[in-house]
């Protein structure tokens, strides 16, 4: 009897202090939301997103359970070797891609940051790492596309881009009017990011009063830079992110948490 007194009693302490500690957590997240929220009335805001707040979404990120298609990485797939070597075969990944992101739907953490810039259409800079054109979807304009456009097609005969939303594909690899291959417009590893979006990107982020980081591991370089470049100049850095990231020491604020949650709380 006296070991089932202190078993309940050991329980009794350690619920109660779970529950004050989750209750602090609470009080803790709701004040930072509130802090930020009161932030973003700054002149200038940048949002910052990566492949997290496409993941809610249902687009693959091609980490963990999700890293490989037919037995291929992105890695050996997402090269301009690869294409070179066999372009139908990388065509035929970017289709099976295309047309899971066809079905994907923006979430609220997308229809948020659509609201954030007409609140703030002057002020407010979308830079994202990501290349499923989502967020025009979800309303968002003027987004800095680090990584490019999966709906686009570049020529690597002649140079000529074109929209290109078919899904599935007519024909694989699609061939641009002058008879060349086209490969999708977006930025393969080894590849350098399009100078003029990456200015605009560096840009923003010096001028940037608040930049907030959603969805991104803050590993991918130079992209990743981009946190520092704000902090550096100044501007307050808020964290959306389920995990911690190495760009955790430089934010103001960390709001953990997936974005469509977290996101439309801070309107």
């Amino acid at each position: 009897m006296s070991a089932l007194i202190d078993n309940l009693l050991w329980y009794s302490i350690v619920s109660n202090f779970w529950q004050n500690c989750l209750s602090r957590i609470g009080e803790g997240v709701d004040s930072a939301i509130e802090a930020v929220r009161r932030s973003l009335r700054a002149s200038q805001l940048v949002a910052f997103t990566g492949a997290g707040i496409s993941a809610e979404s249902q687009v693959p990120t091609f980490r963990g359970a999700d890293g490989l298609w037919r037995n291929y990485s992105p890695e050996s797939l997402a090269t301009a070797e690869a294409f070179t070597s066999d372009p139908h075969l990388v065509w035929e990944w970017y289709d099976w891609l295309r047309g899971l992101i066809h079905e994907a739907q923006p979430n609220p953490g997308h229809l948020a940051l659509t609201e954030l810039q007409r609140r703030n259409p002057k002020g407010f800079t979308l830079v994202t790492q990501n290349i499923d054109g989502l967020h025009e979807r979800a309303g968002s304009h003027d987004v800095v596309k680090l990584h490019g456009d999966i709906w686009r097609l570049r020529c690597t005969a002649c140079g000529r881009e074109e929209l290109n939303e078919q899904v599935p594909m007519d024909h694989l690899p699609p061939l641009c009017r002058c008879g060349g291959i086209q490969r999708p417009a977006i930025v393969w590893f080894g590849e350098m990011l399009p100078e003029e979006e990456w200015e605009r990107a560096v840009d923003a982020a010096r001028q940037a009063n608040v930049f907030i980081a959603v969805g991104t591991s803050a590993l991918v370089y130079p992209a990743a830079g981009l946190v520092k470049v704000a902090r550096q100049s100044g501007a307050l850095v808020v964290i959306v992110n389920p995990d911690p990231t190495p760009a955790d020491d430089l934010a103001k604020w960390i709001l953990r948490g997936p974005a469509g949650e977290i996101l439309p709380r801070l309107l």
